[in-house]
C-alpha cells in the first residue's frame, strides 16, 4: 500500500493553482490499486490525477470539463504550476475536498489514452513500489512506452524586432544569453538549457524579456502519435465518359486488386501520382481516407513450422505444464540443446487455441531475433516483439497492440513484462538466471523475474522459468535442491513465500540423446614455461586449424570487450585513465593507421592516445590485457585465410546489427564467431564445433558472493555452444586455476555437485537464498558530503533497526568514482522473517544533503 506524502514543493504549488488535495491527502491512506469503474460526466465534476513532475509526485485535484469522458486509468495532460505534464486519472470526486476553493481548480487539459490500466495491473505496479521502496510513478514511467506521459517546457525565443549590437547595451549575464541565442539559426532554446549553459541565466531572461527582446512560451508535451497511411477505396460501380483512358485503366486495377489498395502501393503499381488519384478523388470515384497502421518490429519472412517430436522427458514436462489451469511455478532445468524451446512452443499453441496470450522474456535484446523467428515460423503474424530498441513509435503501438486482448505471443526483453497483456494464459522466463533481468537505474531496480512471479499470480497462469543453470534462489524456491540431493531442511529455511504450487522439471539429455561436449583444461602456467606467450594455447591452436580443414564453425568467448584492457608506460608504469571515473581506459582499434582512442567502460570518455606518457614523456607505452579487438587481430596474424565476425556492444549498436551479425554466421559467411557474454545463451548454431574460452579467469575472481556461481553459469552457457548439431563438439577451457572446483564442475558438467556446494556456502553466511539483502547506495560530486552521509545513515539505521537486520558499511564501491560522482554504499543484511517489521527506508532521505543522492537495491545482484 502506497502512502503518498505531500512534499513542501507540492505545498508550494498548491499556493500557485496546483490544485493539491491537502486534507484528503494528507489523511488518505490510498490504494493505487483499486480505480472506480468508468467516469461518466452528468454535471460538474472532479478528478483526483496522479501527476509526473521531477520532484514533485502526488495526487491533484482538477475539474473535469463537460466535453471530456475520462475513466480510471486514463493517461491525461494537466496543468500544474507553469507548465502542462501528464499524469494518470485515478477517481472521480462528486465534490472537491472541502480545503480548496472551486474557483482555484483548474481544469484537465486532454486525454492523452484511454483504456491503459486493468485493476490487476495497477495491483502490479503498487506492489513492485512498495517491495522495492519506489513512489509509483516511478514505477509507472518505467512500465510505460515512451511518449505517453509528457511534459511542457518553457522556451525562449528571440523577438524579430532586436537591434544590432543589443549585447553592448545590456548586462554581461543578458549578453551572455543573447550571443547564446543568436548563435542558434531559430534564436530557440529552453529555459532549462540556458540555465545548465550560463550561470545566473534566469537573471539575464529577465532583463531580456523587460526589454522586449526575447518571447517567453510554453511548448506543449512531445506525445507518440499513431501514424497514419493513405488508403484508396473505389466507391463508383461504373465508369462514365468523363474519364480519360489512363484513369480507367487505373480504376480496373485498382478493381482488380479488391477495390481498396494503400495510395503508395497503388501509384507504384499503376506507375502515375499522387495528382492523378486526387482528380479520381474530385470526381467522386474514389474516396482517400486516413488509416492508423502499427508500426512493429518487422522479422524476416519464416516457412511455416510444424510441431516436433518430443522425447520422453520433453514429454513429460509438457503434460506437467499444460495441465496446471492455475498459478504455479514452474521451473524446466534442460541442459544445453535439451529442446527447452520446443517445450515453450508446444505449451504456447493450447494457450492461444484458449484464446489467450503468451509472455516470453528473453535477457538479451541479441537473442530475440533468433527466437522471434522459431516463433513465427510457428505461430506467424499472432507473434511481436518488444525492447528498448525499438523505435518509440515501434514502442508505442505494440504496445497498443497487445492490449487489445487478442491471442497473440509478446516476446522481449525484462521491459517486456509490462506489456499489458489483458488475457494473459502463461509467461516463459528463459535463461531465467541471467542477470541481465535486474535493472541497475534508473529507479525501480526491479527484478523482471520477481516481477514476473507476482504477474503470474495476479493473472492467474503459469510460469514457466527456463534455464540449464538456473540461479540457485529459483532451485531453492521451487524445491529443486531436495531433487538433486541438497540437503532438504536447509533448502526450505528463509525461502519467500508464494502461492500456488511449484515443480522443478529436468531435461538431462540433449535432443537425440546427443552427447554433451568434450571440456578440456589448458593450464596457461604450463604454455608459460614451455615458452609460449601468445593469447592462444597450442592445443587452442591446433583445434582452430583443425576446425578451418573440415569446414566446420567455431566460438571464441572473451569477457571484454575493446582491443586492451589498460595502456601503460613501461619506463614509470603510469596508466592512462578516465579522468571522471576511478578505472584505467581501454584501448580501442577501429582500422590500420587511424588514430588510437582510449575509451571509458563505464562513462564513454574517449579521447586520443598521446604519443609520450603524460607524466615522465617516454615514448614506451604498452597495450596490457586482451580485448574482443585484439583476440580478432592476434588470430587474423596467426590464420590469415580465417574468416571472423566479432560480436560485443561495439559491433551491435546500429538497430537489426544482432540479427544481421547472426545471419550471416549461420549461412559460413564465417568460420568464427568472437565476442563477450552476449554469444554466451540461446545461440543455437548446428555448425559450432568448437568453443574456446580465451581467459576464463576473469569471472573467476571477483569481490562478490555471486562470483562463482555466475562464473559457472557463464562458462557452461558458453560451453553448450558446441556439438548442437550431428557432430561431437569439444570445448577448450584456458585457465591459470584448472584445479578451481567452478572450473572442474564445468569440466565435469556438474551442476548438481556445485550447485550444493554453493548452497551450503551461502547457508553458512546467510546469503540468498536464505537470508535478504538490500544494497543502499550513495554518490555525490562532493566527496567529503557523500561520506559524512554514508556515516550519518548508518548510524541512523544502527539505531533504528533490530539485532535482526546486520548492517555492513558504509564503505566505498569498489569503483569509488564513475562519471565524476563518488559513491558509497551500505549493505543490510536479515532473514527473511524480518522482511515484515523493516520500516520504509526512504524516510531518512531527508537527513542527507541535496547533493547527495541516494538509490534503494532490492535484492541486489550487482554488487559493485
Amino acid at each position: 500500500m502506497i502512502n503518498f506524502m505531500l512534499t513542501s514543493a507540492a505545498k508550494n504549488l498548491s499556493d500557485e493553482g496546483g490544485n493539491v488535495s491537502t486534507g484528503e491527502f494528507a489523511r488518505t491512506n490510498w490504494v493505487a490499486a483499486e480505480p472506480q469503474g468508468n467516469y461518466e460526466v452528468q454535471s460538474q465534476q472532479w478528478v483526483e490525477v496522479l501527476v509526473d513532475c521531477p520532484g514533485i509526485q502526488g495526487l491533484y485535484t482538477y475539474s473535469l470539463p463537460a466535453d471530456l469522458v475520462v475513466r480510471s486509468g486514463d493517461i491525461v495532460s494537466v496543468p500544474l504550476g507553469m507548465q502542462v505534464t501528464g499524469g494518470i486519472a485515478i477517481r472521480l470526486l462528486s465534490a472537491p475536498p472541502e480545503d480548496l476553493d472551486p474557483k482555484r481548480i483548474r481544469p484537465i487539459e486532454d486525454v492523452v489514452t484511454s483504456g491503459f490500466f486493468q485493476d490487476s495491473y495497477w495491483r502490479l505496479l503498487e506492489k513492485l513500489a512498495s517491495y522495492y521502496s519506489t513512489d509509483l510513478m516511478s514505477v509507472i514511467r518505467v512500465a510505460l512506452p515512451p511518449g505517453l506521459l509528457g511534459r511542457s517546457q518553457r522556451r525562449i525565443k528571440l523577438s524579430p524586432n532586436v537591434p544590432p549590437g543589443a549585447e553592448t547595451f545590456c548586462s554581461m549575464i543578458a549578453g551572455r544569453v543573447l550571443r547564446l541565442l543568436q548563435s542558434q539559426k531559430d534564436g530557440d532554446y529552453s529555459v532549462n538549457y540556458l540555465r545548465n549553459q550560463i550561470k545566473g541565466a534566469s537573471r539575464g531572461i529577465k532583463e531580456l524579456s523587460k526589454r522586449g527582446w526575447i518571447e517567453n512560451y510554453l511548448e506543449p508535451p512531445k506525445r507518440a502519435k499513431p501514424k497514419l497511411k493513405t488508403a484508396v477505396t473505389l466507391v463508383a460501380k461504373s465508369f462514365l465518359d468523363d474519364l480519360t483512358p489512363r484513369q480507367q485503366e487505373i480504376l480496373q486495377i485498382l478493381r482488380n486488386r479488391g477495390g481498396e489498395l494503400w495510395l503508395k502501393d497503388l501509384i507504384d503499381l499503376c506507375r502515375t501520382t499522387s495528382t492523378t488519384i486526387k482528380k479520381l478523388a474530385t470526381k467522386g470515384y474514389v474516396i482517400c481516407s486516413e488509416r492508423e497502421i502499427l508500426r512493429k518490429a518487422q522479422g524476416v519472412a519464416q516457412a511455416e513450422d510444424r510441431p516436433k517430436e518430443l522425447s520422453p522427458a520433453q514429454a513429460d514436462a509438457l503434460a506437467v505444464i499444460n495441465a496446471q489451469q492455475d498459478y504455479a511455478q514452474i521451473l524446466l532445468h534442460g541442459v544445453t540443446g535439451s529442446g527447452k524451446t520446443e517445450v515453450y512452443l508446444q505449451a504456447i499453441a493450447p494457450v492461444l487455441e484458449q484464446g489467450k496470450s503468451a509472455l516470453v522474456l528473453v535477457p538479451e535484446i541479441g537473442l530475440t531475433p533468433q527466437l522471434t523467428d522459431r516463433f513465427r515460423a510457428r505461430f506467424g503474424s499472432r507473434v511481436c516483439v518488444y525492447h528498448s530498441k525499438l523505435s518509440a513509435g515501434e514502442r508505442y503501438d505494440t504496445w497498443r497492440q497487445t492490449i487489445q486482448g487478442e491471442p497473440q505471443v509478446v516476446i522481449g526483453t525484462r521491459s517486456a513484462i509490462f506489456a499489458p497483456l489483458p488475457n494473459l494464459g502463461l509467461i516463459v522466463l528463459d535463461e531465467e538466471h541471467d542477470s541481465s533481468f535486474k535493472q541497475a537505474r534508473p529507479t525501480p531496480t526491479y527484478h523482471a523475474g520477481q516481477v514476473a512471479q507476482w504477474r503470474a499470480e495476479l493473472a492467474n497462469c503459469p510460469l514457466v522459468l527456463g534455464s540449464a543453470t538456473p540461479s540457485l534462489e529459483t532451485l531453492v524456491a521451487v524445491g529443486g535442491a531436495e531433487e538433486i540431493g541438497a540437503e532438504s531442511e536447509q533448502s526450505l529455511q528463509g525461502i519467500k513465500e508464494s502461492t500456488g504450487q511449484s515443480f522443478y522439471l529436468s531435461l538431462p539429455e540433449r535432443i537425440g540423446s546427443r552427447p554433451l561436449p568434450e571440456v578440456e583444461l589448458v593450464d596457461l602456467r604450463q604454455e608459460l614455461s614451455r615458452g609460449n606467450r601468445s593469447i592462444f594455447s597450442l592445443s587452442l591452436q591446433q583445434a582452430i586449424a583443425k576446425m578451418q580443414e573440415q569446414g566446420q564453425q567455431g566460438i571464441l568467448f572473451i569477457p571484454r570487450r575493446g582491443h586492451s584492457t589498460f595502456v601503460s608506460c613501461r619506463s614509470c608504469g603510469y596508466v592512462m585513465e578516465c579522468p571522471d571515473c576511478d578505472v584505467s581506459l581501454s584501448y580501442h582499434y577501429t582500422h590500420e593507421g587511424a588514430a588510437k582512442l582510449l575509451r571509458c567502460h563505464y562513462c564513454n570518455h574517449t579521447r586520443i592516445q598521446p604519443d609520450n606518457c603524460p607524466e615522465c614523456s617516454s615514448p614506451y607505452l604498452k597495450f596490457f590485457g586482451s580485448g574482443t579487438q585484439k583476440v580478432t587481430q592476434e588470430l587474423t596474424r596467426l590464420f590469415p585465410e580465417l574468416r571472423c565476425i566479432r560480436f560485443d556492444s561495439d559491433t551491435t549498436r546500429n538497430k537489426g546489427a544482432h540479427r544481421q551479425l547472426i545471419d550471416r554466421f549461420i549461412h559460413k559467411e564465417a568460420d568464427l564467431l568472437i565476442g563477450t557474454q552476449m554469444l554466451t545463451k540461446g545461440l543455437d548454431i548446428a555448425g559450432v564445433t568448437l568453443v574456446g574460452i580465451v581467459a576464463a579467469d576473469g569471472l573467476l575472481h571477483r569481490s562478490d558472493y555471486r562470483a562463482a556461481e555466475r562464473a559457472f553459469q557463464t562458462l557452461t552457457q558458453v560451453a553448450g555452444r558446441a556439438g548442437r548439431g550431428n557432430l561431437l563438439g569439444k570445448v577448450i577451457v584456458q585457465t591459470y586455476s584448472p584445479e578451481h572446483p567452478v572450473i572442474q564442475a564445468v569440466k565435469a558438467h556438474d551442476y548438481h555437485s556445485f550447485s550444493t556446494t554453493e548452497l551450503s556456502h551461502r547457508a553458512e553466511l546467510n546469503y540468498p537464498p536464505y537470508g535478504n539483502l538490500i544494497l543502499i547506495k550513495l554518490s555525490s560530486i562532493d566527496p567529503q558530503a557523500v561520506a559524512q552521509a554514508a556515516e550519518t545513515l548508518a548510524d541512523l539505521l544502527i539505531d533504528n533497526l533490530s539485532s535482526a537486520y546486520e548492517i555492513l558499511g558504509p564503505a566505498p564501491a569498489n569503483i569509488i568514482r564513475v562519471a565524476r560522482r563518488y559513491r558509497w554504499q551500505i549493505l543490510l543484511k536479515f532473514p527473511a522473517a524480518a522482511k515484515a517489521d523493516l520500516p520504509d527506508l526512504n524516510i531518512w532521505r531527508s537527513h542527507l544533503p541535496k547533493s547527495v543522492s541516494m538509490t534503494i537495491d532490492v535484492d541486489p545482484v550487482d554488487m559493485e
